[in-house]
């Protein structure tokens, strides 16, 4: 009995860390988004309702995606983005939905492995 306690007790703690952890992650990229999307949407364009999914990873994601999202961009956000570098290895991905002018427009960003910048969007 009592080494179910402690075992249960551990395994509560654990888990309580990587909730924490992961929260942090996610609060992190969401901010980095929202500064990406506020320095690079056109002027005059105005969203409400930024919702977003949760923080994941791919590693799917090439130089030659990378470079075509980079280069297609998205009709509301401006030309020329100064882009982060394209990390190796795993890249995080941010879904973002918002309301512009009665619809439903969604994002995905890719960040680089700490968050801090985004490396290509569509």
């Amino acid at each position: 009995m009592i080494h179910t306690r402690a075992y249960l007790i551990n395994i509560t703690l654990c888990l309580s860390v990587l909730f924490v952890a992961s929260c942090g992650k996610q609060h992190t990229a969401e901010q980095t988004v929202k500064d990406f999307v506020a320095e690079n949407m056109k002027e005059g364009v105005e969203t409400k309702r930024l919702d977003f999914g949760d923080l994941g990873t791919t590693r799917h994601i090439n130089d030659s995606l990378i470079a075509k999202m980079r280069k297609t961009g998205a009709e509301l956000y401006k030309s020329g983005i100064t882009y982060g570098n394209v990390p190796t290895g795993e890249v995080y991905y941010l879904r973002m939905k918002y309301l512009h002018e009665g619809d439903t427009l969604q994002n995905t960003f890719y960040l680089d492995s700490e968050l801090k910048e985004v490396v290509a969007f569509k």
